[in-house]
């Protein structure tokens, strides 16, 4: 029977079984990371931005045609995650725009808000990629208005849509050289093909399930394992200034690493900042005076502060901690041991996530809202959610600024940059600039065969990557992350610190940090307990 419009009841039907068909599909989708690491989550980062369009819509008692999809925007909106949430929420959000004041839809209506659906989310996206789910929804727009004036049912209509973008989705390995490398097609496209699929199954009578949906099941954050008191080795959280002084913060690191774990060292125009965890701050500040005069002097009894806080401080004591302040910092990170050094750093608030879970917008938003700077900086430390940063940015009325790391050590570099001092503009500009003096290493496990960079790649092969490409491959982490090392270490290197993850012993840790420094004898090796899932290490080279 031919459709020639469409009433509100079956355009909520589409949003809610063009969610459905997305998340029984979305491992397929994460299966086509380009990268075969073991968190693609493209397919999740949509389904999970999808259900929260779909919990918005269900909580919306007007059930006009505009009201469901501004409902499917705002939800979509607040839940995107990561950088394919957040264009499909542009999506949605420019589709919504298409729909205002429409009582029922015709092929004309649903061809323009295809276009308003492309235009939005290319204009949201500084440096639009062909060869993405961009692509997909600008080509499957442009074949709809071509067929505005050729058809007349919208079940053709939308399955000639659909046909064409199934055709750009098969042509964007020849768009995207990653891609043909990896053997895949953009996963993004392929979830917007599962969306149209799915609400054009609505349209044509499938009868669609609009009982409640699990949308925490895969959003829920990880609840964190209390650590023993006996388990903290190094009591005492030490930072300072040493100021005024000429002196190489290499030899300085040197002198005092005996007294602890958990260093940072770092020199500039003059200073040297010092982070340490040690039984003995009088030793290590002894030292230090040794070289020049002292300022910022900081030591906290980290094993008073566990018996007094086992659960993470509630709303009203992060609020109340930063209250005041000209500056609060929230920081994405995942680990228990990442997470004490950006707590060791000030952060004010840190959102699990990372790797493993992008934080959603509403997420960030929250973390916004827990802390009362009156400059927020906040730190993504990860590529894939730098868009969900921005995008709170945009939505919060507070002063926010986003520095774009892509990984720990850039966050961690970015805040040791930071001056109390300065003003607001200086200290992102410094912050930003430090980014670029530091190399990020990973290691990790191929999830699947295939071949990026001329290196074949076999399933549970051991990976090592750095800022974003392969650089070795192996049968053995210690191998792999020397190789890696060679492969990234240059003459201004000075530091490399190992961050280990959940899944490495601390002997282990040890040993590479001594294959290390026989292989490389002018560079400090520094280890630390990340507690990171999935990679095995987290590598900073300074």
């Amino acid at each position: 029977m031919k459709v020639e419009y469409l009433e509100s009841i079956i355009v909520k039907k589409a949003f809610i079984n063009a969610a459905n068909k997305l998340d029984k599909n979305k491992e397929v989708v994460n299966s086509l990371n380009v990268f075969p690491v073991p968190d693609g989550d493209t397919g999740t980062n949509m389904s999970l931005t999808m259900q929260s369009a779909i919990k918005h819509i269900r909580n919306n008692s007007d059930n006009t045609i505009e009201s469901i999809a501004s409902a499917a925007s705002s939800g979509s909106l607040m839940g995107a995650r990561g950088n394919s949430g957040v264009i499909l929420s542009q999506l949605l959000r420019g589709f919504g725009n298409g729909l205002k004041n429409k009582e029922q839809l015709n092929i004309a209506d649903i061809a323009n808000a295809f276009k308003l659906a492309s235009d939005t989310a290319y204009k949201a996206v500084m440096k639009p990629i062909e060869g993405t789910i961009l692509t997909v929804a600008r080509e499957v727009a442009e074949k709809a208005l071509e067929l505005v004036e050729i058809e007349d049912d919208i079940q053709l209509f939308l399955e000639k849509v659909i046909e064409q973008g199934e055709d750009v989705l098969e042509r964007t390995p020849d768009m995207l050289d990653v891609l043909k490398e990896a053997g895949v097609v953009d996963a993004g496209g392929k979830g917007l093909i599962y969306i149209l699929k799915g609400a054009l199954e609505a349209i044509t009578g499938k009868e669609v399930i609009i009982n409640d949906i699990d949308f925490e099941k895969e959003g829920k954050k990880i609840h964190k394992k209390a650590t023993e008191d006996s388990e903290i080795k190094f009591g005492y959280c030490t930072e300072f200034i040493i100021n005024n002084t000429d002196y190489d913060p290499n030899v300085f690191r040197n002198k005092i690493s005996r007294h602890g774990d958990s260093m940072l060292v770092v020199g500039s125009e003059g200073i040297i900042k010092v982070h340490i965890h040690t039984n003995n701050p009088g030793k290590v500040l002894q030292e230090a005076l040794k070289i020049g005069e002292l300022i910022d002097i900081k030591i906290d009894n980290m094993r008073y502060q566990h018996r007094s806080n086992l659960i993470e401080e509630n709303e009203d004591t992060e609020k109340k901690k930063s209250k005041s302040k000209k500056y609060s910092f929230i920081a994405v990170s995942m680990g228990e041991g990442i997470k004490s050094v950006f707590t060791d750093l000030n952060v004010d608030h840190i959102i699990s996530g990372g790797q493993t879970m992008n934080p959603s917008t509403e997420d960030i938003l929250s973390a916004i809202d827990k802390v009362a700077g009156e400059n927020i900086i906040i730190l993504p430390n990860n590529s894939n959610i730098i868009l969900a940063a921005n995008q709170a940015k945009e939505l919060s009325e507070r002063n926010i600024e986003v520095v774009p790391t892509k990984t720990i050590p850039q966050g961690i570099s970015a805040l040791l940059a930071f001056d109390e001092e300065l003003d607001i503009e200086d200290n992102i500009e410094n912050m930003k600039e430090s980014i670029a003096y530091v190399m990020t290493g990973q290691i990790t496990y191929a999830v699947r065969d295939t071949s990026i960079n001329d290196k074949e790649i076999k399933q549970d092969d051991i990976i090592g990557i750095s800022d974003g490409d392969i650089k070795a491959v192996g049968k053995d982490i210690n191998t792999v992350a020397l190789e890696l090392l060679r492969e990234s270490i240059n003459e201004d290197n000075d530091i490399i610190t190992l961050f280990y993850g959940e899944d490495i012993k601390e002997e282990y840790a040890n040993e590479l940090a001594e294959l290390l420094e026989e292989e490389f004898e002018s560079l400090d090796i520094e280890v630390v307990f990340g507690g990171q899932p999935l990679y095995y290490y987290l590598i900073s080279v300074e």
